[in-house]
């Protein structure tokens, strides 16, 4: 479970035309890596189709506001792909020939909307009485009325007579004028500077604001009803030139030529090889057989100087911890992934660090309610649970001690809460240390490890064992000595003694200042304990109930979000540079999945 393991290697041996379907049933697994040998390249027919991609890159632009958003399901059927794509092209062009004079009426739908919206705002703000909108509309030359819209903070200058009304709304600028051509002239070129519009008063605006916005509510219910037939009939004239099928097939090959660099291809059959995560052979079986594709699939041995990419085995609970070791990079094939044991420390070192009952259960409510949105939310989860433990221990309930401490107030014994982290910290790099014996013993290192690094380890816990009983000093001498003399007669060098000495003090220098390090987790604990002190102190000078409950609130907030922060640093800093150091260089191969297909396939006729 905590070594990684690696992808199998699959090979999949495709007739030549259902390649493009069968690389899209293994991608929709999840679960493949394509890997080709080496100087293997796209077959030549694929060439073909990056004009005809383009061609359809084309007329997306042009069509891809009125294709149908869902319904797509890619053919199942085996074709060539060159074909597959001037089939695909043809169908579409036929539905844009025929969809032409609906799209117009569309666009039309669109700009009376967008039009009515503009007058409904004019007329929402004008108001009753101010402006007349029918004799204005009514006025006659020399005199010419328009609505000019443009972005705020431009400003009209074409004379102030010609100015009836200007207002801002929505980010835009509107301004109703009344003038000469030449005056209206000049508001028009200031507009159309500023990227404006400039709009004719309909012939239908009255006198009243009731009926006005009664008239734009019933022209807007007209256009709605235009778009909806017109959307009715776009739906039928895509049933009838089966343009879901076209455009699913289209983007298909687009994501081919996107995602697969490389694929060896005869006259009659394709090669298809890579890495599969899949936990059994049957998945990718099932996918092929799916997906219609003729083929065979089997799972030889790797190809000689191929790497496999590797995969984290872990339990559900221990998943998200993962993160933590893909900070990092990926462990190799003998490094271990801690995810589990990280599954316990950095709970324990967020909920010690944030001991509060109530604070505790809000981050773990937060954790819960944004785990699908935001997968890292899960880590808080645990950790609100650890601290709400942790503030049992500690009698805090939302900065309260209205609960009997089960071990200690913080502030009550400031000594205790600094030792308790060192004794983990040094008990968690101990492990680290173990965790790197683990390693050489499956490199097959393991009696070289034994006769030397395995000293470092003797010397550290005599070292820390020396704090309560002097004698393991002795037992701290032994690991010196071991080490260093382990290092000699491994190297058959008497110097080799002398410079294990160096490394010796250097790397136990090293571990001694990372247990060190873990005494910030206790003087975090003492920090919240003091902010938690200084809520409860404000709350009682507030002296009216109201006030004392709005200190108390906010208070918890500015901890949970301040301190929430600065905690999840903290026991990151602790996991990726004080533990980690001790085993981990992360120098294994990352699985990357092949991107799933942009559309499904068809179901296979039974």
């Amino acid at each position: 479970m905590i070594r990684p393991r690696p992808a199998r290697w699959f090979e999949l041996l495709v007739a030549r035309d259902d390649a493009t379907v069968a690389l899209a049933a293994l991608a929709a697994t999840g679960a493949v890596e394509l890997e080709t040998r080496s100087g293997a390249e796209l077959p030549a027919s694929f060439d073909a189709l990056r004009p005809l991609l383009q061609q359809f890159g084309e007329l997306s632009l042009r069509y891809r506001a009125y294709w149908p958003a869902d319904g797509l399901r890619a053919s199942a059927f085996p074709e060539p792909p060159q074909a597959t794509l001037e089939r695909c092209l043809a169908d579409i062009r036929a539905w844009a020939q025929a969809a032409e004079a609906l799209i117009r009426r569309w666009q039309q739908g669109e700009v009376a909307r967008a039009e009515l919206a503009r007058w409904r705002t004019v007329v929402a703000q004008l108001g009753d009485g101010v402006v007349d909108l029918a004799q204005a509309a009514a006025a006659r030359p020399p005199l010419q009325l328009r609505l000019f819209v443009w972005p705020a903070g431009g400003d009209a200058d074409a004379g102030a007579q010609a100015l009836l009304r200007t207002f801002d709304a929505d980010g835009e600028r509107y301004t109703l004028a009344l003038g000469t051509a030449e005056q209206v002239q000049g508001l028009a070129q200031q507009a159309m500077a500023l990227k404006g519009q400039v709009l004719d008063l309909p012939s239908w605006l009255g006198s009243e604001r009731m009926h006005n916005e009664a008239e734009i509510e019933r022209r807007l219910a007209a256009v709605e009803a235009e778009e909806a037939a017109v959307r009715a009939e776009l739906t039928a004239l895509a049933d009838r030139h089966d343009l879901r099928t076209a455009l699913a097939d289209a983007h298909r090959l687009q994501w081919l030529l996107d995602n697969v660099r490389a694929l060896e291809s005869g006259a009659l059959f394709c090669w298809i090889t890579g890495w599969t995560s899949a936990p059994d052979v049957a998945t990718l079986e099932h996918a092929v057989d799916r997906s219609g594709a003729r083929g065979l699939l089997h799972f030889p041995t790797p190809p000689a100087g191929t790497r496999a990419p590797l995969l984290l085995s872990n339990p559900w609970w221990a998943r998200p911890f993962e993160v933590f070791s893909r900070a990092m990079g990926m462990p190799s094939g003998t490094e271990a992934d801690p995810s589990v044991l990280l599954a316990l420390a950095v709970p324990l070192m967020f909920g010690y660090m944030f001991g509060d009952v109530g604070q505790g259960l809000v981050i773990a409510a937060a954790g819960f309610a944004l785990r699908r949105r935001w997968p890292l939310a899960r880590l808080f989860i645990a950790g609100g649970l650890s601290a709400a433990c942790f503030g049992l221990l500690f009698g805090s309930v939302f900065s309260l001690h209205v609960l009997h401490a089960g071990w200690v107030a913080p502030l009550d014994d400031p000594l205790a809460v600094l030792m308790a982290p060192l004794v983990g910290g040094a008990l968690l790099l101990t492990i680290g240390l173990l965790l790197a014996g683990v390693e050489a013993h499956w490199r097959g290192e393991l009696a070289v490890w034994l006769g030397s690094d395995a000293g470092l380890l003797v010397c550290y816990l005599g070292l820390l064992g020396s704090f309560v009983w002097t004698p393991a000093l002795l037992v701290a001498a032994l690991g010196a000595a071991w080490f260093c003399l382990g290092h000699g007669w491994h190297e058959r060098r008497v110097l080799a003694v002398a410079s294990a000495l160096a490394e010796l003090v250097e790397r136990l220098f090293q571990v001694l200042i990372n247990t060190l390090s873990f005494a910030r987790v206790g003087a975090f604990a003492l920090a919240h304990a003091g902010l938690s002190s200084a809520i409860v102190a404000l709350m009682d000078a507030a002296g009216n109930p109201l006030a004392a409950a709005a200190v108390l609130v906010l208070g918890n907030l500015v901890v949970i979000v301040l301190e929430g922060l600065v905690v999840s640093i903290q026991t990151t800093r602790l996991v990726l540079f004080e533990f980690f150091t001790r085993f981990l260089e992360a120098t294994g191969r990352v699985f990357r999945p092949l991107p799933p297909p942009p559309t499904p396939l068809q179901e296979i006729p039974s």
